[in-house]
């Protein structure tokens, strides 16, 4: 398990912005992974990036509304991934395609003071960009586990 706890690291727990989530946030590469996509989400949604969230939003569940509500401003806190092993065992029961997987992780942030969980299963799908055909992942839902 990781979670972001060292000052400057990024906020998905990397090393530095510049040396883990900047490259896909800015542009100049694809996340290689659904986790590293996950990883990178999490990281816009604390630098309040609605473009970079949004084009990383399978199209058929992208949503219209906004994204940030200025007037409820969230502190995030950090990120934890849960195991790989648990996730693999709530696969068991679904085909083995290379092209879908999924990311559990807990993410922490405050409201108006008051500490919150997400905890989150998150789909993911890998298919062509519509621009250049180069395979990308791309976030579809999640399901939130009791």
């Amino acid at each position: 398990m990781s979670k972001t706890t060292i000052p400057g690291a990024c906020p998905c727990g990397g090393p530095s912005l510049g040396a883990c989530c900047g490259p896909f946030i800015e542009g100049s590469a694809l996340p290689p992974s659904a986790e590293t996509l996950m990883r990178s989400r999490y990281t816009a949604y604390t630098l309040k990036n609605a473009p970079y969230l949004l084009a990383t939003w399978h199209p058929t569940t992208r949503p219209t509304e906004p994204l940030f509500d200025d007037q409820e401003p969230i502190r995030w806190l950090g990120l934890e991934i849960k195991s790989a092993l648990r996730l693999r065992q709530r696969k068991v029961n679904s085909p083995d395609d290379p092209d879908s997987d999924t990311v559990e992780f807990v993410a922490r942030f405050k409201v108006a003071g008051r500490a919150h969980r997400l905890h989150e299963v998150s789909r993911f799908l890998r298919e062509p960009d519509p621009k250049t055909g180069a395979p990308r992942w791309y976030y579809v839902d999640g399901s939130f586990p009791k």
